[in-house]
C-alpha cells in the first residue's frame, strides 16, 4: 500500500502565520544581504582584482543586480511562497527544471550558512586572539537557530537591531574617506588604477568586468524576500517592493563605503597588497581602537546574516516538507509548524543542525561547492519570468516589470559571461561548475526514478492548492 502522505490528494500542512509587515521582510532580507560583510569580506576581493576600477565593477553589478531584481520581483508577486525559487521555476518551466533547483538549494543554502559562520572568529580575533573559529561558528549556528524557532516578528526586530548597527559601522567607514578624500571622485573615475607586480598602472576594461563577476555576489539576497511570501500581509504586492527596496538599499550601502574606501586611501598600492584591506583603512584613517569596534559591529552583521539565512533556509526546507519531496515521515516532520509560535520548527532545527556541522568542514571546500549554484538559479529565473509570460503561468502577478524582456535578456547575457569566466579557472571555478552540473545530475536522477514514478512531488501552496501547471518535459 502506498505511503498517504505523498498521496497527491493529501491535504497540506497547517500554513504559517501571516505576521510580517513588509518592513519586518525587508530588515530580514536585508540581514540575510548583510552589507556590512559584503564590503568588508567580497569587496576586498573585487578591488584585489580591479584595483580602483572597483568602483566601475560594482556599478555594473548594481545594474546587473537592477535586471534580476525586476525578474525576482515579478515571479514572487505571482507566487509568493516559502518554497522560492524552486516553487516559482517548478510552476513555470516544469516540475522537472524546478526540483533539479530544489537540489541546487537544499545542498548550497545549508553551505552557505556555514560559510558566513565561519567569518565570526575571524573578526572576533581582534578581540580574542586565537579563538578557534569551527567552534565559534558552530556555537553561532546553533543559537541562531534556537532563537529561529521564535515568532517570526521577533526575529524581525532582532535582525532589524543588529541591521542598525551594521549600518551605523558603514556610514562611519563612509565618513572617514567621503570626509577626509586623499583624491578626488574624477580621478577615481576617469583613471582607475591596479597594481601589477609592484607597478601602478592603468585597469583595463577586462580586469573590471571580470571583477564585476565577483560583485554580482556581493549585492545577492535581495530576492530572499520571496522566502517570506506566506508570512508577509499583502504578499503579492509586498514582497516585489520589499525585493526592489533590498536592492536599492544594498546598493547604497555598499557602493558608498567601497568609494569612500577608495577615495580616502593614504597610498592605494598599500591598500591593494594588504591582506585586511578595509582593517588598514580603518586603522590608517581613525586608529586601532575604531578599528576594534568596527570589526566587532562586522562579527554581529555575520551573526545576524547566520539567524536571518536560516530563517529563509527553514522555509525553503518547510516547503519540500509540503510537497512531499522526501519519504512520508520525512516530509510530514518538515511540514510541521509549532502550534504557538506558528513557525516551521522541525524544519529549522533540521536546517540549524546541518549547518552547525557544516562548520567544521573545510571553507575552501564549502566555497567551491557554492560557488557557481547561484549563477544557475539565476538562469533558470530568467527562463522562469520569459517562459511565465509566454506561457501564462505568471498572468496574474501583481507587478509587472518595465522593459519586458530586457532584464531577462541582458541578465542571461551576463551570467553567461560568469559562466564562461569561471570555465576559464581551472583552479576553482571549473571544479565548481562542474560539482554544480553534478548535483543538477543526481536531483534530475531522484526526481525521475523516485518522484515522478510515484507521483509524489505536488507543488502546493498556503491554503493546499495543488499546482496545475502542465508539465513541459512530459507533454511531448
Amino acid at each position: 500500500m502506498s505511503d498517504p502522505s505523498s498521496s497527491p490528494s493529501t491535504p497540506s500542512a497547517p500554513p504559517l502565520r501571516r505576521g510580517l509587515k513588509v518592513l519586518g521582510t525587508l530588515l530580514i532580507t536585508l540581514s540575510a544581504i548583510t552589507p556590512a560583510s559584503s564590503v568588508f569580506i567580497i569587496a576586498p576581493g573585487v578591488v584585489g582584482q580591479a584595483g580602483s576600477g572597483a568602483f566601475w565593477s560594482f556599478v555594473i553589478a548594481a545594474v546587473v543586480g537592477v535586471f534580476m531584481a525586476f525578474v525576482y520581483a515579478e515571479l514572487a508577486s505571482a507566487y509568493p511562497l516559502s518554497g522560492g525559487e524552486y516553487a516559482i521555476v517548478g510552476r513555470t518551466l516544469g516540475r522537472l527544471p524546478g526540483f533539479v533547483i530544489l537540489g541546487l538549494l537544499v545542498i548550497t543554502q545549508l553551505l552557505i550558512i556555514a560559510v558566513i559562520a565561519l567569518g565570526v572568529g575571524t573578526y572576533l580575533a581582534v578581540l580574542i586572539p586565537g579563538v578557534p573559529g569551527p567552534v565559534v561558528a558552530a556555537v553561532t549556528t546553533a543559537a541562531a537557530t534556537v532563537l529561529a524557532v521564535f515568532d517570526i516578528k521577533l526575529n524581525a526586530w532582532i535582525t532589524g537591531i543588529f541591521l542598525a548597527i551594521e549600518m551605523i559601522a558603514l556610514v562611519v567607514v563612509s565618513a572617514l574617506g567621503l570626509l577626509d578624500p586623499a583624491r578626488s571622485l574624477g580621478e577615481l573615475l576617469t583613471a582607475p588604477v591596479t597594481v601589477t607586480e609592484g607597478v601602478v598602472a592603468p585597469a583595463s576594461a577586462g580586469l573590471i568586468v571580470g571583477a564585476a563577476a565577483v560583485a554580482i555576489f556581493a549585492y545577492n539576497g535581495y530576492g530572499s524576500a520571496v522566502y517570506f511570501g506566506e508570512e508577509t500581509t499583502d504578499a503579492k504586492r509586498g514582497i516585489a517592493r520589499a525585493i526592489l527596496w533590498a536592492l536599492a538599499i544594498t546598493v547604497v550601502a555598499e557602493l558608498v563605503p567601497i568609494t569612500a574606501v577608495l577615495l580616502g586611501a593614504p597610498s592605494l598600492p598599500d591598500l591593494f597588497a594588504s591582506g585586511n584591506m578595509m582593517g588598514l583603512f580603518v586603522a590608517t584613517k581613525a586608529g586601532a581602537t575604531v578599528n576594534t569596534v568596527i570589526s566587532l559591529a562586522i562579527a554581529l552583521a555575520i551573526v545576524n546574516a547566520v539567524l536571518a539565512i536560516i530563517l529563509i533556509s527553514a522555509r525553503m526546507v518547510f516547503s519540500t516538507g509540503r510537497d512531499t519531496a522526501w519519504p512520508g515521515a520525512v516530509s510530514r516532520g518538515l511540514a510541521a509548524i509549532h502550534p504557538r509560535t506558528g513557525t516551521p520548527w522541525i524544519a529549522t532545527l533540521v536546517t540549524g543542525g546541518f549547518a552547525t556541522l557544516l562548520c567544521f568542514v573545510d571553507e575552501g571546500r564549502l566555497l567551491v561547492v557554492t560557488g557557481t549554484s547561484l549563477v544557475a538559479v539565476y538562469a533558470a529565473l530568467c527562463l522562469a519570468v520569459l517562459a511565465g509570460r509566454r506561457n501564462g503561468t505568471t498572468a496574474h502577478a501583481a507587478y509587472r516589470m518595465p522593459w519586458f524582456p530586457v532584464a531577462p535578456v541582458l541578465a542571461l547575457a551576463a551570467l553567461a559571461y560568469v559562466i564562461w569566466q569561471n570555465a576559464m579557472d581551472p583552479a576553482v571555478g571549473r571544479t565548481s561548475l562542474l560539482i554544480t552540473l553534478g548535483v543538477c545530475a543526481v536531483a534530475a536522477l531522484y526526481y525521475a526514478l523516485v518522484l515522478r514514478g510515484r507521483g509524489q512531488w505536488v507543488l502546493r501552496g498556503p491554503a493546499g492548492e495543488e499546482n496545475s501547471t502542465p508539465e513541459p518535459v512530459e507533454s511531448v
